[in-house]
């Protein structure tokens, strides 16, 4: 097993307000090199995941799906997925003043519907769930918001993005280096 060497430690505050250290991999390529690419060595597995992904997806607005994704990925600090994301968000027209206040948008809920709202907080409490798990409130809320269908999609996208973003920091992929066309 080897050790990377260019890593380096964060603070980070929770959502519980307890500091934390966390490890970030900076990646090069030479550091990755012996990381496996998962659509290569397990394309069924990859593959499956890529039908997940397209079957959540499936009936929810986009710039829903992109936020979701987003927040998910901040939360995760898992940088290759924030920039892929925030890039769609741009080319599918969201605006720079939404992209910059999803980290903090129940200080900014002006610039989010009571849906966006709704779907950003299931997005915590499901990428956080560890942490206490999915408090009854925050559920309801979705539940207010979305019919029982669109929160099953909105439930299975959070549980999509939380896998790929495992997927992108196990294998250390690299912002900006998303090859989708």
């Amino acid at each position: 097993m080897t050790t990377n060497t260019n890593a380096k430690a964060d603070m980070n505050v929770n959502t519980n307000a307890q500091v934390t250290d966390t490890v970030t991999h900076t990646g090069t390529d030479s550091d990755t090199a012996s990381r496996i690419d998962l659509a290569k060595s397990a394309p069924k597995v990859f593959r499956a995941l890529i039908g997940f992904d397209a079957a959540a997806r499936e009936g929810l607005d986009p710039a829903l799906v992109e936020l979701i994704q987003i927040r998910a990925s901040h939360l995760n600090h898992c940088a290759y997925c924030l920039h892929m994301h925030t890039n769609d968000a741009r080319k599918a027209g969201e605006s720079e003043d939404r992209l910059h206040m999803v980290p903090v948008w129940r200080e900014a809920r002006h610039f989010f519907t009571e849906r966006e709202q709704a779907a950003l907080a299931l997005t915590e409490a499901v990428t956080l769930v560890a942490d206490g798990g999915v408090p009854d409130d925050v559920y309801a809320q979705a539940a207010a918001q979305f019919d029982e269908q669109e929160l099953a999609h909105v439930l299975s996208l959070i549980l999509t993005i939380n896998t790929w973003n495992r997927v992108a920091l196990s294998t250390a992929k690299v912002a900006g280096t998303d090859t989708r066309r």
